[in-house]
């Protein structure tokens, strides 16, 4: 049983880690606010693509897998706050990165499966082709499938990003008899939410690229080759930097082959934010805008690339 010195200590511990949760409210109500005005704006210009994205996005959040991404972040990012890492003080780090990268990958992989069921299988039970019969263009069911793939990817950022931020600030006060500092403040939960909200937008960003790359691949190829190449490419893409660096000196066409690779593959390592967990930094909002400009160009050309394959794919 707690004593009664237990008691006041337990409930200033929890006021610590909840009050700064605020923001992380007001954050949610804000992404909630800005997708339902973004499905208005696609609804006003085209009800065709809305249509099809409403429907994708039914379909995908209402595929098994989707729960079991769920239930796995959910669970994972509840019971990282009372792993012990053994970093001296530095668990907090290791808790911001590990969740980022579990986030990421859920929300990649929903993103590949769903566009492989939505438009891979789709393609080839002739579905598409009942859809294209009607008066929807190859473009509208393109886009609309795209948009509504990403759909389920955001909600998936919106429920676990939630639960990270508040395990980020309960990690500080959990954290806290286990270094020189027993009494942490709310502004010290603040400051490390605010430190890591960022990356919870490169993440997004990154789900999104490799989602339009996942598209382009689903017009022509079947579910397991489409994982296979996008498996290839996000591990490729976070090692572009390295291998270009690495190529220096090497035979010519050892360095053409890396700087085409670097040329055509997305460069996955821009939305990577270990080097801001590491150095405690906030990402600035000119890389934001940034990284959020390359995110658009690079799903644009997919779509595009997609588009093309799609045109000359005989549906019949």
């Amino acid at each position: 049983m707690l004593s009664g010195d237990g008691l006041p200590f337990v409930f200033g511990a929890l006021r610590t880690w909840v009050t700064p949760l605020w923001i992380v409210g007001v954050g949610a109500l804000v992404a909630v606010v800005v997708l339902y005005a973004l499905g208005f704006i696609v609804r006003l210009l085209s009800p065709k693509i809305a249509a099809i994205a409403r429907v994708t996005a039914k379909e995908g959040m209402s595929q098994p897998l989707f729960f079991v991404l769920l239930a796995v972040g959910i669970f994972a990012l509840i019971i990282f706050p009372f792993v012990s890492y053994n970093t001296f003080g530095e668990d907090v780090k290791m808790l911001k990165a590990e969740g980022l990268t579990l986030i990421k990958v859920l929300a990649v992989v929903l993103a590949l499966w769903t566009a492989s069921v939505s438009i891979a299988d789709e393609i080839e039970g002739r579905t598409a082709l009942t859809l294209l019969s009607k008066p929807v263009g190859r473009v509208q069911l393109l886009i609309g499938k795209f948009l509504g793939i990403l759909i389920p990817v955001a909600v998936v950022f919106l429920v676990l990003g939630v639960i990270f931020l508040a395990s980020v600030s309960y990690k500080v006060v959990y954290d806290a008899r286990e270094t020189a500092n027993p009494e942490p403040s709310s502004a010290e939960c603040f400051k490390e939410m605010v430190q890591v909200a960022p990356g919870l937008g490169l993440a997004f960003m990154e789900a999104v690229v490799l989602a339009s790359i996942s598209v382009a691949i689903s017009t022509r190829l079947p579910m397991l080759p489409n994982l296979v190449i996008c498996s290839a490419v996000y591990v490729l893409g976070h090692l572009i930097p390295t291998l270009v660096a690495s190529l220096s000196g090497q035979f010519p066409l050892v360095v053409f082959v890396g700087r085409l690779l670097a040329a055509v593959l997305p460069g996955l390592e821009h939305f990577n934010m270990e080097t801001g967990i590491s150095t405690g930094q906030l990402v600035p909002l000119a890389y934001l805008a940034a990284a959020g400009l390359y995110c658009v160009l690079y799903s644009l050309a997919a779509l595009l690339v997609a588009l093309l394959l799609f045109e000359e794919r005989d549906l019949a």
